[in-house]
């Protein structure tokens, strides 16, 4: 059974305009509540404030209203010192959206141990952390590379296996895949699947592609600071109105089933992704 790991209570962030001095709110009372071992997808339109919730739950960025507790504890209380904050960061990792942002060594291995470096792990435990990152991400053979002579699908495995090597219970992707060419983005795809199935880790991944939000088991929809909608892939799809409304797409595949269901065709099964498309329409015909 999973209990509620992070959580938010009436969440809001705003910032300073430099030109007119005035608040600006990107985040209205956010109440949010995630389990752990969960795999979530947060959509919105650009400025939705999705990468602002993202920073928010691992600290990068402070409320200016509300409560995050992650484990139970307030991690948003002023009481927090840097000791807390660095404990928190050890929990919660967060991949960005520019690798480069993150690799800081000039080998590809010494990198995945600066992490676990600075938590003052013991050489030993480094050496078997950074080997069994570099493998669960399928970066052994690279161990030795120079990590600006990597693809940006390579690199930015590297910067998860950094991340993986923290051990982590959470790990936050900002928009990682954005960068990324096709092929990129199926590598950084099947490592976040990867850790979720095996690992059991908590997967938040900030996207704009509807087709990676889809692989998600929730999906989280931020319109203008607030939740429009919270549900199964196949939940949100299926009325894809609210999405279309707050500018944004729906899955090709997904749309597809939805018009021939107001069509009348009974199609039963899910919409998510184009395979659970493709089994839903082929059920169909093998009747």
């Amino acid at each position: 059974m999973s209990q509620s790991w992070i959580r938010t209570e009436n969440l809001t962030y705003s910032y300073q305009d430099d030109s007119t001095g005035e608040d600006q709110p990107v985040l209205h009372g956010i109440d949010l509540s995630i389990d752990r071992g969960e795999y979530i997808a947060i959509i919105g339109h650009n400025g939705s404030g999705k990468s602002t919730l993202a920073k928010l739950l691992n600290l990068v960025l402070e409320p200016t209203g509300g409560a995050i507790y992650v484990d139970g504890k307030n991690v948003s209380s002023p009481d927090m010192t840097d000791e807390d904050v660095f404990a928190l960061r050890q929990k919660v990792g967060m991949v960005f959206q520019n690798p480069d942002n993150q690799l800081v060594a000039t080998v590809v291995e010494e990198d995945v141990a600066f992490g676990p470096e600075n938590l003052g792990v013991p050489s030993a435990e480094i050496r078997q952390r950074v080997d069994d990152a570099l493998a669960m991400v399928g970066m052994t053979e690279y161990a030795k590379h120079e990590p600006h002579r990597l693809s940006g699908g390579q690199k930015q495995r590297v910067a998860i296996a950094g991340i993986i090597a923290m051990m982590p219970e959470c790990m936050i992707f900002d928009e990682s895949t954005a960068m990324l060419d096709p092929l990129g983005r199926r590598e950084v795809l099947d490592t976040m699947e990867m850790l979720h199935r095996e690992k059991n880790i908590t997967i938040i991944t900030i996207t704009h592609h509807m087709d990676e939000a889809a692989r998600a088991d929730r999906i989280i929809v931020l319109d203008d600071g607030r939740i429009l909608r919270d549900g199964t892939p196949e939940e949100i799809f299926s009325d894809p109105e609210p999405l279309i409304e707050a500018g944004l797409d729906v899955p090709q595949s997904a749309s597809l089933i939805h018009r021939l269901r107001k069509q009348g065709i009974e199609l039963p099964g899910k919409i998510g992704t184009p395979d659970d498309c493709l089994e839903t329409i082929c059920a169909v015909f093998e009747q």
